[in-house]
């Protein structure tokens, strides 16, 4: 199989109109437009009855204590854990391509509405979002708490050290219907699909908030 965007080169930086954050000269961070990026995806195997297209983040620090913290920096060599971003299932077999801003365009405080998947106001026929994993990121938040379903792009601490890796990888099932329900995690998805993976192709953005990266 074969993965690609228009929105930018694998491995090369991810625009901030498809982050959740992009840098502020006064507050370090402001919100952004958070619009999923398209892809598209082509030479799949026969035999494939669905796909599962999953986003997550390679590099999140594993240790909390530092991040976004005046004065201190997140060292390159913290042990780092993942996040997903992205979790969308039950995509049909003859759809190859998602186009920018149609799963998500704007950042919506306590969550999109799911799992029933949506583009732009209408039922996507049958596609199901997952939770992503800012829903426990903003747990503890008040005025942010809530079910994050779909997409929610990159907003790694500004005080990182290294830039963020996120990866879009796209599987080709022998199934018609991952075998999840409800509220369902990237994580679970993951193992849901064991044993019916046909092929999966991958493609990876980069994107930091450290002024010091960006130069």
């Amino acid at each position: 199989m074969k993965l690609w965007s228009k929105a930018f080169a694998d491995n090369a930086p991810i625009p901030g109109e498809f982050a959740f954050c992009v840098p502020d000269a006064a507050s370090h961070i402001t919100l952004s437009t958070n619009r999923n990026p398209d892809l598209h995806w082509d030479d799949v195997p026969a035999g494939t009855r669905s796909f599962v297209l999953i986003c997550h983040e390679c590099d999140v620090p594993s240790q909390l204590d530092d991040v976004n913290q005046e004065g201190r920096e997140i060292p390159a060599s913290m042990p780092r854990v993942e996040f997903f971003h992205w979790v969308l299932v039950d995509i049909p077999p003859g759809l190859n391509t998602i186009s920018a801003g149609t799963h998500s365009d704007g950042v919506i405080a306590r969550g999109k509405p799911g799992p029933e998947a949506l583009v732009g106001t209408a039922t996507a026929g049958g596609l199901r979002h997952g939770l992503n994993d800012y829903t426990g990121w903003f747990a503890n938040d008040a005025d942010m708490k809530g079910d994050y379903f779909g997409y929610d792009g990159p907003c790694p601490p500004w005080n990182d050290t290294i830039p963020h890796r996120y990866v879009f990888t796209v599987y080709a099932l022998d199934i018609d219907r991952v075998p999840v329900e409800g509220k369902f995690t990237g994580t679970e998805v993951r193992r849901a699909i064991e044993g019916h993976v046909l092929a999966q192709a991958s493609y990876t953005g980069t994107y930091a908030l450290n002024p010091k990266l960006a130069k």
